[in-house]
């Protein structure tokens, strides 16, 4: 499983960068960690970080030590190592056997412009990689390509997706597909929720929770 940006920036309504449809990946989102958690999928978890100068930063989110930064709670597992944006491409042998999560910081949106995600992404050998996460029109459409560029087989899973743009999202799906990624949906892997569909407010509640 890579999971691209799940950060509280990202998917809760008081973030800086919230996505237009944070509520439904919220659950769905929460529905994927679950599967994940029974069946032991191992996890290569990014997470976007940016300079914090005293609250000035080119960047609007994602500012280091800040509550936004921080990955939605229901991402992490309980058996992770977590690594820093730098130019250093170590990593420890067999990280993802020795981790159930591993998280990678990188200071940009693709994540094989950082040196320690591209050397895993590139080396990890996985019969399938599944994603999840934020936001479809950029880092997941990075991560993607970037993948399917070295010859890796990836799956998407599109309810699980946030983005900012549903034209721009829609677009990068297409282009994903036709480079070839499968788009799946969060029931191809979690089954069918025997759960009743939540209200947006249900979803508020989600959301306040992460808190």
């Amino acid at each position: 499983m890579i999971d691209i940006d799940t950060q509280n920036d990202f998917l809760l309504s008081s973030g800086r960068a919230c996505v237009r449809n944070y509520e439904e990946v919220l659950i769905n989102i929460r529905r994927v960690m679950a599967w994940i958690r029974r069946e032991k999928v191992p996890v290569i978890s990014t997470a976007e970080v940016y300079p914090n100068n005293n609250g000035c930063s080119a960047m609007g989110y994602c500012l280091d030590g800040t509550e936004g930064q921080k990955k939605i709670t229901c991402t992490l597992l309980n058996d992770r190592a977590s690594f820093p944006a730098d130019n250093i491409n170590s990593l420890p042998a067999d990280v993802l056997l020795a981790y159930r999560q591993v998280i990678l910081h990188k200071r940009c949106i693709d994540p094989f412009d950082e040196p320690r995600i591209e050397r895993l992404l590139s080396e990890v050998e996985a019969d399938e990689f599944i994603l999840i996460g934020a936001g479809t029109e950029y880092a997941v459409r990075a991560t993607a390509l970037g993948l399917l560029h070295r010859g890796k087989k990836v799956s998407i899973i599109v309810d699980a997706l946030g983005s900012h743009n549903k034209r721009e999202a829609k677009l990068a799906l297409r282009k994903m597909q036709a480079k070839g990624a499968k788009l799946i949906m969060t029931k191809d892997v979690a089954g069918v929720s025997r759960l009743r569909p939540c209200l947006p407010s249900t979803a508020r509640n989600i959301a306040r929770e992460e808190n």
